[in-house]
């Protein structure tokens, strides 16, 4: 599965006298897009098909060095910041690859829609196809780049943003710079978005749809740092938030948690504004649980008890142990599907599904930007709802007087040391930090806001040996690229 360059290739002929009666025959017209419902079936490769959780969330505070468990290099080499060696599912060269890809795809639909004869056919595939294309590049340059600053954004290295299908070998492109990417990001998505339509999907929730359009929207906009647009999409995206949040004080307490990780990944949660399946070993087995490099329990109880301090209580996260009492995890993830190397065999591809947006991250968006904005009444009214569904034994969208989230409280969970805004943005983070536990949002949120990151390595008997920061300057931040991007005229400026 390994890739050598930047963007899936055509095939060549060497022997070029053999090429020429072959190129004269009409190919398979199925590769042919001659109709919307044909670009609709390309579109189903313009979303990466591949994992971003290994790295990401092993590159976070969220882990630890456990001391024993099965060691795999996808989990070891990102909790040291070396570079992953293995091209494989869950390595950063396999989303590379994988996004790259889903660029490619899109950049074909968009061709066959701006060429057809009546392009008014082809719009909600237009709209789709800039919309995932947009996307692809953001996760890009939110691993591959160093995160969106307006002073430094002009000067920073970007990742390549490809507007063309490739119809060569090796093509060259340019990085160029954050600021244009997320200028190309954000035309591409403005462009799209106003152009889907929910209706055209069998599983909308498989596909960009105008809510996780949207959410996404207020993703891009919270990184770039422009708050009333946050708002703006994120209240675009889910409207009413309370019947939209996950259950977990009520209908997820009756699952089980066996049952839970089937429902947590449903088409149906309306939590869930979109899902891809792709190839991972993450959670496949329970591995993301059973690794050295991993939550541990004194880590799990860290990040639960510190963010559930302002309004008491208690969680009501469902935690499951592997084995080991430190094989801790919140059983969010199906963890035994593959696809069969041959019908009806016993082995296969794992793979995962991931949530790639939710009703949970559009509410967190809205509320960090409320705050930068100056809107805390906002930002603690749309909190109290989120603990509303958290707290056990809470009412959802009624939590009692003793557990209301107050600036009071805030800003004492803090011992009064920061004006609100800023203890309320660090509170959002730590809620953030429990919400999306394995998810992979935490590196995300620690590039975001620079903060230095020191994973602890221990030897027999857990006794300390070494460590490792990271600070917020620090080049490991940004994952190596490829070795064959250099085919391309890339240079890896994060290495």
């Amino acid at each position: 599965m390994k890739k050598l360059f930047i963007l899936p290739v055509v095939s060549v002929c060497i022997a070029l006298s053999g090429c020429k009666k072959y190129l004269e025959k009409e190919p398979d017209n199925r590769a042919r897009l001659t109709s919307p419902a044909k670009v609709s079936q390309l579109l189903a490769s313009a979303y990466p098909s591949a994992s971003y959780l290994a790295f990401s969330e092993t590159m976070s505070d969220n882990v630890s060095d456990k001391g024993s468990g099965e060691i795999v290099e996808t989990f070891r080499n990102p909790y040291y910041f070396e570079n992953v060696q293995t091209p494989r599912q869950d390595s950063p060269d396999y989303f590379w690859n994988a996004c790259y890809e889903a660029i490619a795809a899109a950049n074909q639909a968009l061709e066959a829609c701006n060429s057809a004869d009546d392009p008014e056919q082809y719009r909600v595939q237009k709209g789709e196809a800039l919309v995932a294309r947009a996307y692809a590049h953001f996760m890009l340059a939110v691993f591959y780049a160093k995160p969106y600053n307006e002073s430094t954004a002009a000067a920073s290295a970007g990742i390549p943003y490809v507007t063309e299908p490739e119809t060569v070998v090796i093509k060259k492109y340019e990085r160029k710079t954050v600021a244009y990417v997320y200028e190309m990001i954000e035309k591409d998505l403005l462009e799209g978005l106003p152009l889907l339509d929910d209706a055209a999907y069998t599983v909308p929730r498989y596909h960009f749809n105008r809510a996780a359009a949207n959410a996404f929207a207020s993703r891009f906009y919270l990184h770039k740092k422009d708050y009333a647009k946050t708002v703006q999409y994120a209240t675009a995206a889910v409207p009413d938030l309370l019947p939209n949040l996950r259950a977990w004080n009520t209908t997820y307490q009756t699952y089980g948690i066996n049952n839970l990780p089937a429902e947590y990944q449903k088409t149906s949660e309306s939590a869930n504004l979109l899902l891809v399946t792709c190839p991972s070993t993450y959670t496949y087995g329970l591995l993301n649980a059973r690794s050295r490099y991993g939550v541990t329990q004194s880590k799990i109880n860290e990040i639960l008890n510190t963010s559930i301090e302002v309004t008491g209580g208690s969680w009501s996260f469902i935690r499951g142990t592997v084995g080991a009492q430190d094989n801790v995890a919140i059983p969010k993830f199906n963890y035994l599907d593959f696809v069969e190397d041959y019908p009806g065999a016993d082995y296969g591809l794992p793979y995962g599904t991931l949530c790639l947006f939710s009703t949970e991250e559009v509410l967190f968006n809205k509320v960090e930007a409320n705050a930068y904005l100056g809107n805390t009444t906002a930002a603690i009214a749309d909190l109290n709802t989120y603990m509303s569904t958290r707290i056990t034994g809470a009412t959802p969208g009624n939590l009692a007087a003793n557990r209301r989230i107050t600036e009071t409280r805030v800003r004492q969970h803090y011992g009064n040391a920061y004006a609100i805004k800023e203890a309320l943005i660090l509170y959002i983070l730590e809620l953030k930090r429990a919400e999306f536990l394995h998810e992979g949002m935490r590196w995300m949120d620690m590039l975001r806001y620079d903060m230095p990151v020191t994973h602890e390595f221990v030897g027999p008997g857990n006794a300390p040996v070494g460590s490792i920061t990271i600070e917020p300057d620090d080049k490991l931040r940004q994952l190596k690229l490829p070795d064959g991007v250099k085919l391309s005229g890339i240079e890896d400026l994060n290495r």
